[in-house]
């Protein structure tokens, strides 16, 4: 029967990788594999594929199927045309600008619903000043019945 000795494929945590050579390591055989796999995927579906890795130093890696500029300008196109198909409607292209009109009509009611607390407020100042000065209506009308 065979024995193992060695630890054999683990699971590892996902977290960042310290150690600058090991890290260095880690995002070379890492980067193979997806750029191998992309490769794959784009044989067995026929599908264009893009990657584009930048690393934390700033330097960039990318692997593509066809150019990686035709692959963006697709994405960019494609995604434009969602982009006016999804908000013909509402007449923005973007995203960002409905929520930002979204936000603001927001805070418009809730300064309305702020505005509407005082004036609940002073409606029942009001109506209190009212009762005050009925009250002194009708005793001025007492004393203006009564004979001297």
């Amino acid at each position: 029967m065979d024995k193992r000795t060695g630890k054999g494929r683990q699971k590892i945590e996902m977290k960042l990788i310290e150690d600058n050579e090991a890290h260095t390591t880690t995002l070379s055989k890492r980067k193979k594999g997806l750029f191998k796999k992309a490769n794959e995927y784009s044989t067995i579906t026929g599908a264009d594929v893009g990657v584009v890795l930048i690393t934390a130093s700033g330097k960039s890696h990318s692997y593509s199927s066809i150019s990686i500029e035709k692959i963006t300008d697709k994405f960019l196109e494609l995604k434009q045309d969602d982009r006016q198909s999804d908000h013909d409607d509402m007449g923005k292209l973007d995203v960002f600008e409905t929520f930002e009109d979204l936000r603001k009509e927001v805070q418009a009611l809730n300064e309305k619903e702020k505005e509407r607390i005082p004036d609940k407020h002073r409606l029942e100042q009001l109506e209190a000043i009212k009762l005050w000065l009925d009250k002194i209506g009708k005793g001025k009308e007492k004393v203006m019945f009564y004979p001297s």
